[in-house]
């Protein structure tokens, strides 16, 4: 089993649920979250989508921080669907430009469901 965490910016999320879903990954977490890659960017360039960005806009002006909000899912899947959900993500998120995020897989040792008990990939 695989951990699949893919951050992604938030206006992929709504075709990456969607995606996943096509291809019978029911089971995710989705987090918001803020960060920055290695790029720099204008802030004043971003296109201003209501209350929260206008404070991000001023928060990482008055601390220099420049954090970018995003989306990161977090997805368990058996090795076998390991690069079907892969490659979903990229085709669904890749513009090819910065900002276009990150899949970051790690290894699970085991999963158990709390409600049955069932573990392994019975308990994903």
């Amino acid at each position: 089993m695989k951990e699949i965490m893919s951050i992604i910016r938030m206006n992929k999320v709504n075709e990456t649920k969607r995606a996943l879903l096509d291809i019978g990954i029911f089971g995710m977490t989705a987090i918001k979250v803020m960060g920055r890659g290695k790029m720099t960017m204008d802030l004043g360039k971003l296109v201003d989508s209501g209350e929260e960005l206008r404070g991000l806009i001023e928060d990482t002006l008055s601390t220099g921080g420049r954090l970018i909000p995003k989306r990161l899912f977090s997805i368990i899947v058996p090795d076998e669907q390991l690069k079907e959900v892969i490659d979903v993500i990229i085709r669904v998120n890749q513009q090819g430009s910065r900002g276009d995020g990150k899949i970051f897989i790690l290894p699970i040792q085991d999963v158990v469901r709390l409600r049955t008990g069932e573990r392994g990939e019975q308990a994903i």
